[in-house]
């Protein structure tokens, strides 16, 4: 019997912590992030742009070039991956083909440790002055693609978003039609399921409490 009860106790304790991991899975910040900036856009008289899921994938690799370093985005230390690596890292890394890469436009990048949600990040980390808005009012954009992540899944959490002047038919082609997926992060475009950073970061927060029930329960079954 009390066998039974700790193998039941365990099961509720595993399924609490995987509800709140998958209670968004369907959600994607990156998806919501390229809508935000394109509903902006027409609300200027300006085109929506193309959502290109090759384009997506290359701004997640951008942000894992960090490296989780904050201080590097903005300011006097800001730095920027060179752009050898779009063909020699991130185009493989994603599946994109390298003879598809088309020029980059424009680049949205922010960095803060704490997570919010897409529309403060759109507000209140990337449209930081005036040469962001030209950014994102710009004309020689036809396309781009989001991407937020965290790093190792908790923070600092990085929001990015990508702009070309590519072909949609054309330009950061994925062979076989589909990008390889990277975790932790999301893209837009991917059809990917992908839980938001607010989830990675309450489960991470969720996984001392189990511990400590598991190890209450150790003591009243013990």
């Amino acid at each position: 019997m009390a066998t039974t009860l700790w193998i039941l106790s365990l099961s509720l304790v595993f399924l609490s912590v995987s509800a709140v991991t998958h209670k968004s899975v369907t959600d994607n910040p990156a998806d919501e992030l390229v809508a935000l900036l394109n509903n902006n856009r027409t609300a200027h008289k300006e085109s929506a742009l193309y959502d290109n899921p090759g384009l997506a994938c290359i701004a997640l690799q951008y942000i894992k070039a960090y490296q989780g370093s904050c201080g590097e985005v903005g300011g006097e230390d800001a730095k920027r991956p060179a752009d050898s690596q779009f063909a020699e890292t991130f185009a493989p890394s994603c599946g994109v083909q390298v003879s598809t890469l088309t020029q980059i436009t424009g680049r949205l990048l922010g960095c803060q440790t704490k997570y919010v949600s897409p529309a403060e990040a759109f507000s209140e980390i990337l449209m930081k002055n005036s040469k962001s808005l030209e950014i994102l009012y710009s004309k020689n954009h036809t396309e781009l693609g989001g991407a937020v992540s965290g790093s190792d899944g908790g923070s600092p959490y990085f929001w990015c978003v990508l702009f070309s002047n590519g072909k949609s038919n054309s330009s950061f082609v994925l062979e076989g039609g589909v990008a390889k997926i990277s975790k932790p992060g999301c893209f837009s475009g991917a059809n990917d399921q992908c839980s938001s950073a607010d989830d990675w970061s309450q489960t991470r927060r969720l996984w001392p409490y189990a511990a400590g029930l598991l190890i209450a329960l150790g003591y009243a079954f013990g």
